[in-house]
C-alpha cells in the first residue's frame, strides 16, 4: 500500500484483480503478436540449430528475457493498475521489481529474449541487422520522445527522482530503494 492509504488488506487485494488481468491479456496479446509475426520475418527455422550444437545456449538468456518482460506486465497490472498499452497505461509509478534495476526492463527484457531466439533459429543478414537496429532507434525515440514526458507530467518529482538514480537502459548493480513523495511507501515489493 502507498502511503496514506486507507483499507484493509483483502480489499486491497481484491481490486488489483482486474487490471492486473487486465495487463496480463494486453501483455500476452503483444506476445502472441510477436511470436506469431517475428520469427518468419526474422529468417528464424528450427533446423538451423542442428548445425550449430552451441546455438542452444542462446536459449538461456532468450528465456530469462522473456521471463523479466513477463514479470513487468504483471508489474503493471498489480503494482500500478494499468497495462502496458498506452491507452490504459499504469494510474501509479511502478518502481518495483526490475523497475529498481532499470527504467526499462519490459523493452531490456525483450531484446534479451529475441536476440536469444535469434541466436538459435536465426539466419543474420545485413537487411535483418539494419531492420533490427532501426526497430530498436524506433524505440528508443519512443522512450524519450512520448514516455518518458508523459511520466514526467503524470508522477512529477517521484519520477524526475527515480530517473536521476536509474538508468534508462543499463541496469544497476543494486536495487534503487524508492520512496514515493517521501511518504513511508519504498519500492521493495
Amino acid at each position: 500500500m502507498t502511503a496514506g492509504q486507507s483499507g484493509s488488506a483483502p480489499a486491497v487485494r481484491e481490486e488489483h484483480w482486474p487490471m492486473t488481468l487486465a495487463s496480463l491479456a494486453v501483455g500476452g496479446a503483444f506476445f502472441a503478436l510477436w511470436f506469431w509475426l517475428l520469427p518468419r520475418w526474422l529468417g528464424f527455422r528450427v533446423e538451423a540449430a542442428t548445425t550449430a550444437h552451441w546455438r542452444w545456449l542462446a536459449a538461456i538468456p532468450s528465456v530469462l528475457g522473456f521471463a523479466v518482460a513477463l514479470r513487468c506486465i504483471w508489474d503493471f497490472g498489480w503494482t500500478g493498475r494499468g497495462t502496458p498499452a498506452p491507452v490504459a497505461p499504469p494510474k501509479r509509478l511502478v518502481v518495483v521489481g526490475f523497475y529498481r534495476y532499470v527504467r526499462n526492463p519490459m523493452y531490456v527484457g525483450f531484446a534479451a529474449g529475441w536476440i536469444g531466439l535469434w541466436i538459435v533459429f536465426g539466419h543474420a543478414n545485413l537487411v535483418l541487422i539494419m531492420t533490427v537496429a532501426a526497430v530498436a532507434l524506433g524505440v528508443h525515440l519512443f522512450v524519450v520522445i512520448y514516455e518518458e514526458p508523459t511520466l514526467r507530467r503524470k508522477f512529477g518529482d517521484d519520477y524526475l527522482e527515480y530517473c536521476r538514480n536509474v538508468r534508462r537502459w543499463w541496469p544497476r548493480v543494486r536495487a534503487f530503494a524508492f520512496k514515493i513523495g517521501g511518504g513511508g511507501w519504498t519500492g521493495s515489493l
